[in-house]
């Protein structure tokens, strides 16, 4: 490891380390545009200038020049210093000052590196430079004069995304970021540009003119869109979320988000539900809390109530719920919506083993019944980087693009039970192989058969567990360590036909299979479930309330309440609580603290962020079979839950990127 001298300070940097980075170690902030810890070196806004010794006597790029042996670096000469000046001078001559109706004010490197590192004035005289706009979509407003050419949004389109996208045309003061035939970006990941721009070339669109950042209650949560669990921050303002920003997290989703858990906060707003209804007639009406205590109650169930988990709820409201069944005498709880009936004895064997951060490493890839891209973008983008150390990528399912090289093997899931032998001498010969089963594979019973594939290929070894299922709900893991689900799944409550039906925001029932139940929908959204309601209790969506939620690869997790419920919704849980009263039962807690503190009793794991562990993998099941053909469960990525659907910034998405509808200008 070589030994360099920062600023008189010697330190030791490992090897391969660029100087910039050897700074950094040192404890000094070395000012960029274009390097980025996530992307390639481009080396083009010669920002990060440093003097070092020996070398030519000139100040050089510190992100790309290697730190070896004996270098002297000097981050405060005056040499660095106006070198800075000059840099910030040059960047500033087309630049508009544009800084009062700009969106990135506030946020904004250019802004504040010229504060610290640049001169008081301009020497430059000459007309500035305009470029046209170009059109990026929906989600991504551009003012392309105020680019200052540092690529990071081509970087990460090619290298993070794999969607080519976005590039450079002309040269020199003529060149300009644009889109391919300036076409919208349409990717799961596009809008990470925005957070990547370091001026206000690439905004916001649906945030564009809403708010200030110094305006903005900034409050951390978890992203429910999927089950990845991407780790987020909402910025609220009075009782509205204005906009969702990803969160730095490397075990879980880095820096990025996809943009459907970042543009639905519009839909947080909208379609609310927002006081109690009652139908009466075959027509909902306006009632009181009261009354619709009053009418459950009026039922008398008994044990003959059901209580079905929607795909964004927190493990608080499952557990409150539970609890309430339990002391009703009922165990009738499911919280896979849509029939899926996997054995869930052994947590180990639904569970994305192998973890997100950990599948970059693998060298064999088998995908059953996945579409990645869509059920987990932020998945997608690990196995990106899998490919590019040299992983084969085998897929079982439909076509789509994976944006990496991959094989794809048919659609019939008994493929599984006929692999090509190159694929078994693939498998044969990894040293890090792994088997990821979606939502399809589920459903298509690949989940016994994967398990006797990976006891066959020794998927789980010293260090090492290849076997993984990807779900699509957020809520999923959280309910099967609950024990939230049934053994024969919905098919056994439908059986029980019982006569009180709880739908804690379920969306995705088939509720007339309930023809004689008293049907009370527990949500936040007048989508699907309150449509087939007869009564409807208004709750708190997810950045309404504190919850603890556990994504697919079993890591527990903790969100923050961002703003209060509107009307009279209220949070889940007291819901329950209160209904508990009207049943006449006890469920053991009068606060949140005290129910979480009771689940934790009883769940351990859910009291420690981080990882759960769930043990040794199940056997598999003896003659287990996949048949049929595979089907991906998510038709539209940008609508796939009720958040999502009242958004019109994601249906304007939906519209446009997946359908091809054309939308006309104000102007047109």
């Amino acid at each position: 490891m070589p030994k360099v001298t920062v600023d008189g300070q010697e330190i030791e940097v490992p090897n391969g380390a660029t100087v910039l980075q050897a700074c950094e170690l040192a404890g000094k902030e070395i000012p960029r545009f274009c390097y980025h810890e996530r992307l390639s070196i481009a080396g083009n806004c010669r920002m990060c200038l440093v003097e070092v010794k020996p070398g030519p006597p000139k100040p050089q790029a510190s992100c790309a020049l290697p730190a070896t042996e004996g270098q002297e670096i000097r981050t405060d000469s005056e040499m660095v210093k106006k070198a800075r000046e000059g840099v910030l001078e040059f960047l500033l001559i087309n630049h508009p000052l544009d800084c009062p109706i700009c969106d990135q004010g506030g946020e904004c490197d250019l802004q504040d590196q010229t504060l610290f590192y640049g001169r008081g004035a301009s020497r430059y005289h000459e007309n500035k430079r305009a470029v046209t706009e170009k059109y990026m979509g929906p989600l991504i407003k551009t003012i392309m004069t105020r680019c200052i050419h540092c690529t990071r949004c081509v970087r990460f389109s090619e290298e993070i995304a794999g969607v080519d996208e976005i590039g450079a045309l002309y040269r020199g003061e003529d060149m300009q970021i644009t889109t391919y035939l300036e076409q919208a970006a349409s990717h799961e990941l596009s809008a990470n540009v925005i957070d990547l721009c370091p001026v206000g070339a690439l905004t916001s669109r649906p945030f564009s003119f809403e708010a200030r950042p110094w305006e903005l209650k900034k409050t951390l949560s978890i992203d429910v869109s999927d089950a990845t669990g991407a780790n987020i921050r909402v910025d609220s303002r009075g009782r509205e979320v204005l906009r969702i920003l990803p969160r730095n997290n490397d075990d879980v989703n880095e820096e990025w988000i996809s943009d459907k858990g970042r543009f639905q906060a519009d839909g947080l707003i909208r379609r609310r539900l927002d006081r109690v209804w009652i139908r009466r007639g075959g027509k909902l009406e306006a009632a009181l809390w009261d009354d619709a205590f009053a009418m459950i109650a009026g039922v008398n169930a008994g044990s003959s109530v059901a209580a079905l988990a929607g795909d964004l709820l927190d493990c608080e409201t499952m557990f409150a719920a539970k609890k309430l069944l339990g002391a009703l005498g009922s165990n009738l709880i499911e919280s896979r919506q849509t029939g899926m009936a996997y054995d869930v004895s052994n947590l180990a064997g639904v569970n994305f083993n192998t973890s997100l951060a950990e599948i970059e490493n693998a060298d064999t890839i088998l995908i059953v019944g996945s579409h990645v891209r869509w059920e987990a973008p932020l998945l997608n983008v690990r196995l990106r980087k899998a490919v590019k150390r040299g992983a084969k990528v085998f897929i079982v399912g439909p076509q789509w693009d994976p944006t990496y090289a991959a094989e794809f093997l048919g659609e019939d899931a008994g493929v599984f039970h006929d692999l090509p032998s190159h694929v078994t001498e693939a498998f044969g010969q990894a040293e890090r192989p792994a088997v990821i089963v979606g939502a399809g594979g589920l459903v298509a019973g690949a989940l016994g058969p994967a398990l006797a594939f990976a006891q066959q290929h020794n998927l789980v070894r010293d260090g090492w567990n290849g076997f993984n299922v990807v779900h699509t709900a957020a809520a999923r893991m959280g309910a099967l360590m609950l024990g939230f689900a049934q053994k024969g799944g919905m098919a056994d409550i439908v059986a029980a036909q019982p006569k009180l039906v709880l739908s804690l925001g379920a969306d995705e029932v088939d509720y007339s299979q309930f023809p004689g139940a008293l049907k009370v929908y527990i949500g936040h959204h007048g989508d699907k479930g309150a449509h087939a309601a007869d009564i409807i209790l208004p709750a708190s969506a997810f950045t309404e309330k504190a919850g603890t939620y556990v994504n697919t690869e079993g890591r527990v997790q903790f969100s923050d309440k961002a703003v209060f419920a509107p009307g009279d919704a209220r949070e889940d849980w007291t819901i329950l609580r209160a209904l508990a009263d009207t049943l006449g039962v006890s469920i053991g807690f009068d606060s949140f603290d005290q129910l979480r503190a009771t689940m934790i009793a009883e769940v351990p794991a859910l009291g420690q962020e981080g990882l759960a562990h769930y043990g040794a993998l199940p056997l598999a099941p003896r003659g287990a079979r996949a048949t049929g053909a595979i089907a991906y469960p998510i038709k539209d990525f940008y609508l796939t839950n009720p958040i999502a659907r009242a958004s019109e910034t994601l249906q304007r998405c939906s519209a446009e990127l997946l359908h091809g509808q054309d939308f006309a200008e104000a102007a047109e």
